[in-house]
Order: structure tokens, then C-alpha cells, then sequence
């Protein structure tokens, strides 16, 4: 026991009283970068929102995770490794790949970093996609929006109503891609329901 609290104090203080990934700064906790021996330097403080995500990987809200831009340059290691492994877990949405791009670990880093990613992407593609009504959508699937989208990039907006036919699901379990107007895009499934 006294053991565990000089662990939690050397970590807050550290951290300076703050979530090592996003900064926040309420209902904060020592999060164990497994595999770990218990050390300071295998821990790492995140608040609730952090922990939450990262045990719950089908709840990831990718733009809470830009904080990881920042992360990932931090100068404990845990952090970094943490880091890696929600970028790599986040890739399917574009700019976690960039950053991985950019970021250095050794091969002694990587391998503890790479250790813990099969879990977090695995349990992320395991999770099934649903519509705005949380019906399961399945590949080759055809739907409908329900909002009008204005669709970057092609200068038009898909209308409510639209239908797209022959869905591809993608790696997050958030997002689909279907073609609208002849454009193959990628959908937001909240904004759809199964036709």
C-alpha cells in the first residue's frame, strides 16, 4: 500500500498535477502501460475521459485524440508508447498516420509499444457499425442519409433522403464509404439508417 502511494505521488507530481495525454486537469488516475512491472516509468496519468476511451476503444472520439499530437513528443516513454498505440488504433482516420510518420521510438520502445497494440486495434475493429437507430449495418448494405452533408472537396452537398447503395464498411466502426453523385466518400454512420 505504501508502495502504490509513493507510486501515485512521483507520477502526479511529474505530471504536474495534469493528464499526460490531453491535460486535463479533473478525476485523474494512474493508467499501467502493460506489460509493466509497476513502476513510475511504465505508468502514466490520464483523467477519465482518456481511461475510458482507451479500455473502451469502440468509444474512441477521434478529435478528443488531436491531443495526441502533443503527446507523443513527451518525455516520459510511457506516454510515447501510449501515444503509438492509440495513433495506431486511430490510423484509419488520416492524420494519425502522418503523425506516426513523424514519430521516433527505438527498437526497444517499439517492441514494448507494439506489445500492447494487438489489443486496442483488435478490440476497435471488432466493433460493429451502426446507423442512427444502432442497427448493425453489414457490408454491401444500402442506406440513407438523414441530414444534408455538405461533401468537401467535391463542391456539393448530398441531400437527406439520398440513398447509397452497396456500403463498404471501413476499419472505424464510425465511418462508411459509399458513392453519392458518382463520388465514392466516406459517411459518418450516425448520419444514415439502413434502408
Amino acid at each position: 500500500m505504501h508502495l502504490e502511494n509513493n507510486l501515485t505521488q512521483i507520477i502526479f507530481t511529474r505530471s504536474s498535477q495534469q493528464c499526460e495525454l490531453c491535460h486535463a486537469t479533473k478525476n485523474l488516475t494512474v493508467f499501467a502501460v502493460e506489460p509493466s512491472n509497476g513502476t513510475a516509468e511504465q505508468a502514466v496519468l490520464v483523467c477519465q475521459t482518456c481511461k475510458n476511451q482507451i479500455e473502451n476503444p469502440s468509444t474512441m472520439d477521434p478529435n478528443h485524440w488531436r491531443c495526441l499530437n502533443d503527446s507523443m513528443w513527451h518525455p516520459e516513454l510511457a506516454v510515447q508508447v501510449l501515444s503509438y498505440r492509440l495513433l495506431n488504433a486511430l490510423r484509419s482516420e488520416g492524420w494519425p498516420q502522418d503523425l506516426l510518420d513523424m514519430m521516433y521510438l527505438d527498437d526497444e520502445a517499439k517492441a514494448w509499444a507494439e506489445t500492447g497494440l494487438d489489443n486496442l486495434t483488435e478490440e476497435a475493429s471488432n466493433t460493429p457499425t451502426k446507423d442512427s437507430n444502432g442497427a448493425s449495418l453489414q457490408e454491401g448494405d444500402n442506406v440513407t442519409l438523414i441530414k444534408d452533408l455538405v461533401v468537401k472537396g467535391a463542391n456539393f452537398t448530398a441531400k437527406r433522403g439520398t440513398l447509397v447503395k452497396n456500403i463498404h464498411l471501413t476499419d472505424n466502426p464510425l465511418h462508411i464509404e459509399g458513392k453519392v453523385n458518382g463520388t465514392q466518400i466516406v459517411l459518418l454512420a450516425t448520419f444514415l439508417k439502413k434502408a
